[in-house]
């Protein structure tokens, strides 16, 4: 058996592990997100769970640090007392980011983590079967129940060879995103495999499996090794060690292979993670601004090497170079050790430890500003600016060009680079609240915390207008926009609602309210970023009854199932141009074909006067879920 087979073989409650199937596997570890978070304590006190029956919840505050309002704020203080009361461990703003945090301090090989935010798969990097889903599936979790998915297939990508000097983690998976795309992942784990595997550190293969992410994968995995073992031993945690490696004779569905040794810095240009060039093709461009940091790239190696490289110089005067540590072990050990001395000397703005840029919390770009990132995601306006121009790049490519100001090629750096793991980690947990008894415990809520929607069952048939017409490879960041102005409000569907769509269509709520709802059209990987539901919630609140594409992105389709909107599919994808914005459409007989296991759905097209045959294979469980209206309904009549 493969890693993926044999944690998944260790956790089945239901299915079997044959691809395509659905199956159901035993969740050990939950992880939220203030941006999720706050949603999923809300459906996990609806649910009326009074205590966390995992062997590990915590839930992180890290997207919305930026307190300029009572908002957040009031979140943060929801979501410390619902630890308190459900028996969860609190992350406290400024602790660090989720994923690398949970990696320092949480993560154990070999266990299932599930987490409402789509780079949980950075547990990966120490060998953990680590996914993104909705909140709803992670409040279920969080009460004991099971996780359902599909059966994956698994990807070997067989590493060989070495990484040279300046060539990094980010640059192998920026490689794999330019094989597979970001469409390639969809229904598979990528696991790693080879004999390079080993020249890689525990940071370096979690910057490889939360980037996996922009596959569109379900997760990927890197084996439990000696060089796992060292790095929990660093950091107090060796008695959480297992090793874990696939069999000799173990099987894949698909192979890659990569030879470390040949790879060359690379970016990502906008925008898309797998627009990928050289950046020897794109030296002497000019650079405006520099960010460094994100759950990608900003552990204590990553700063460490970007702390080489700016000693003793300073950074051009037409860039502005922002860093953030991912952690406050990682800020406090720079501090410790004269780094960040180093860093503050060069002229960087040091940030919080928190996610900050790369979900569009502060520094956004001057008007079409050239970018260059460390982050994991360049979607059109993510970075807060409509024509910011957003290159995904290594840390040491990120830090050689803050230099120059320019694309250069962190190869041709004269400064030597040599950083070795710690043998030993800064430990301190003091702000890392332990769960309580939750005894007496009354849970906190502000003015900006309202109920989220929830559907009703499914009509026998649904008639409405389309809404809007979309393209290919739309983002959650598309359908529900984040940024400093959107994020503080994640709490508040009803404020939301008027900011779907906008990257696409402005009018799209009024229209949504003035029309009582309808259908979006789509293309291709609908949905793909974010595990963030309010992409199905919001439109949920709008009145949004379906959504029709040509294919989806495994979360979201999730998010739109628990919600009880209606994922169809073309069955024959030239379909997709016979429909118009504004046609009327109608499922004459939806409940009885939902019921049917949804392989044949009828849709009429009352304004053009045809029929399309629709599909949204379903398992009995999905079935009965959409009946009801969503799976917070499902769940409170099966108990």
């Amino acid at each position: 058996m493969n890693i993926t087979q044999k944690i998944i073989k260790n956790h089945l409650v239901s299915g079997e592990m044959i691809p395509g199937e659905e199956i159901s596997i035993r969740i050990d570890q939950t992880l939220t997100q203030d941006a999720t978070g706050t949603m999923a304590y809300l459906q996990l006190e609806a649910m009326g769970i009074e205590r966390v029956r995992t062997e590990c919840s915590v839930a992180y505050i890290d997207h919305n640090t930026l307190q300029t309002g009572f908002e957040n704020a009031d979140d943060h203080r929801y979501i410390q007392s619902c630890c308190e009361k459900f028996g969860l461990y609190y992350s406290r703003p400024g602790n660090g980011i989720c994923h690398q945090v949970h990696l320092e301090r949480f993560g154990k090989p070999g266990k299932t983590l599930l987490g409402s935010d789509s780079h949980t798969p950075t547990g990966g990097g120490i060998g953990m079967l680590a996914m993104g889903a909705g909140g709803l599936d992670v409040a279920v979790a969080m009460g004991g129940g099971a996780f359902y998915l599909v059966m994956p297939k698994v990807v070997k990508v067989n590493l060989t060879g070495k990484l040279r000097p300046m060539v990094s983690a980010k640059d192998v998976i920026l490689k794999v995103l330019e094989i597979l795309s970001v469409k390639g992942g969809v229904g598979k784990v990528i696991e790693y495999c080879g004999e390079g595997v080993k020249t890689l550190t525990v940071p370096e293969r979690a910057t490889i499996t939360n980037m996996g992410a922009e596959l569109g994968a379900t997760t990927s995995v890197f084996p439990a090794d000696e060089v796992t073992k060292a790095f929990l031993k660093a950091q107090g945690r060796e008695e959480d060690f297992t090793e874990l490696k696939a069999d000799e004779d173990a099987t894949y569905d698909e192979e890659i292979n990569i030879n470390l040794s040949e790879l060359v810095p690379l970016a990502a240009c906008p925008h898309s993670p797998d627009n990928i060039k050289t950046i020897a093709e794109l030296a002497g461009k000019k650079v405006d601004q520099v960010c460094i940091g994100s759950c990608t790239n900003s552990s204590y190696t990553d700063l460490m090497k970007v702390a080489a490289i700016l000693k003793g110089k300073t950074v051009c005067p037409t860039v502005s170079l922002a860093i953030a540590p991912g952690s406050k072990q990682v800020f406090n050990m720079l501090a410790e050790n004269g780094a960040l001395a180093d860093i503050i000397a060069a002229g960087a703005r040091v940030l919080e430890c928190a996610c900050g840029p790369c979900i569009g919390m502060g520094q956004s770009p001057n008007s079409a500003g050239v970018s260059l990132r460390t982050f994991n995601r360049n979607f059109e306006g993510r970075s807060g600016t409509a024509d910011g121009q957003v290159y995904l790049v290594s840390p040491e490519t990120a830090a050689v060009s803050a230099l120059t100001g320019v694309f250069t090629d962190p190869m041709t750096n004269d400064t030597p680079v040599d950083v070795k793991m710690p043998e030993k980690f800064t430990i301190n947990d003091n702000m890392i609240i332990p769960p309580s008894s939750g005894e007496g415990v009354e849970i906190l809520r502000g003015p900006n915390i309202k109920p989220f929607p929830v559907n009703v069952e499914l009509p026998e048939k649904i008639e409405a207008s389309a809404l809007l017409k979309v393209g290919d490879n739309i983002t959650t960041d598309h359908i529900m926009p984040a940024g400093s102005k959107i994020l503080p409000y994640r709490s508040n569907i009803p404020y939301l609602s008027q900011f779907c769509f906008g990257v696409c269509d402005k009018e799209f709520p009024e229209r949504a309210k003035l029309m009582g709802g309808g259908f979006v059209i789509g293309g291709s990987n609908y949905g793909q970023g974010s595990s963030r539901e309010h992409a199905a919630l919001v439109p949920l609140y709008l009145g949004v009854k379906a959504v029709i594409a040509k294919s989806f992105a495994r979360i979201h389709k999730a998010n739109l199932i628990n919600t009880g909107i209606l994922p169809l599919t073309f069955k024959n994808e030239e379909d997709y141009d016979r429909i118009g914005q504004g046609d009327i459409l109608e499922l004459p007989n939806i409940l009885e074909e939902i019921k049917n296991g949804g392989s044949k759905i009828t849709l009429v097209n009352k304004t053009k006067n045809f029929e399309v045959e629709l599909e949204l294979p379903l398992s009995d469980r999905q079935a009965d879920i959409l009946a009801a209206g969503g799976l917070l309904n499902y769940t409170r009549k099966n108990g």
